[in-house]
């Protein structure tokens, strides 16, 4: 068997009802090479190693969790990386979709990491205390809406699937987590530079009480500021309002 580390976020899923929500909504979209990110007690994994004609590897830091996925599972002989998913470089060449029950601890920074690996993954499903996908997934206008929002939706369409409980896992976590989708943007979000547009989303949420004007008035020339749009607050701007401000900051706008 295995012990649950709290200081890797450790609750791993159990209940056979989710897992099949989750497998049929990884199902909705073809895929030749799959990532599973935190396999842990292999609930999960056991059911993504009977899918058929793909390539499967999954990604576990967790020593102790290795050793019993190789001995629990024999399918997964070979296929297991035993590294940290946030120091790692991407598993395949090619396109490949990820799937996880994500540590809570670094859910934010799984999701950036992917992010640096967008061009490589066109769909992501994952399960995110409740609060974080929720984040991913928000609307302008909205108090969760902020830096990981308009981040993420620049570049996928994120749908958040459902809720799990508490009870959903082994040990019952504090708090609800939720299953998201993401799938890659159909057309690319026109901003002057990807450099730009996430400089201009991170120093305009740092300050996010504050209204755009004073928030990233250091990115813009004064005649500029001038735009009633700076009289609005971060939260509520789109990421296509993001994009446009994007050309006129201050700067040459060289791609990044």
């Amino acid at each position: 068997m295995y012990t649950l580390k709290k200081s890797l976020g450790q609750h791993f899923l159990r209940d056979e009802h989710i897992i099949a929500r989750i497998l049929e909504a990884l199902l909705e979209d073809p895929f030749q090479q799959l990532l599973e990110v935190g396999p842990g007690g292999g609930a999960l994994t056991a059911s993504l190693l009977k899918i058929p004609g793909i390539d499967f590897k999954a990604v576990e830091l967790d020593d102790e969790k290795v050793a019993y996925l190789n001995q629990a599972l024999p399918d997964i002989q070979g296929k297991i990386i035993h590294q940290d998913f946030l120091h790692m470089k991407p598993p395949f060449s090619g396109p490949f979709t990820i799937i996880g029950n994500f540590p809570y601890n670094i859910s934010s920074q799984i999701l950036f990491t992917i992010l640096d690996w967008k061009d490589q993954v066109p769909v992501v499903i994952g399960m995110f205390q409740k609060e974080v996908a929720q984040r991913a997934a928000s609307a302008p206008g909205n108090k969760v809406y902020g830096v990981l929002s308009a981040l993420v939706q620049a570049f996928y369409e994120v749908e958040y699937l459902f809720d799990v409980k508490p009870g959903c896992f082994n040990p019952p976590p504090k708090v609800m987590s939720g299953v998201i989708r993401l799938r890659a943007r159909k057309e690319a979000l026109p901003y002057r530079s990807e450099r730009d547009y996430r400089n201009l989303v991170k120093t305009a949420f740092n300050q996010r009480r504050k209204t755009m004007r004073n928030a990233v008035k250091g990115l813009f020339d004064a005649d500029v500021l001038t735009d009633p749009l700076f009289d609005r607050r971060a939260e509520t701007l789109s990421i296509d309002e993001f994009a446009a401000l994007t050309f006129r900051m201050k700067g040459s706008g060289a791609k990044a």
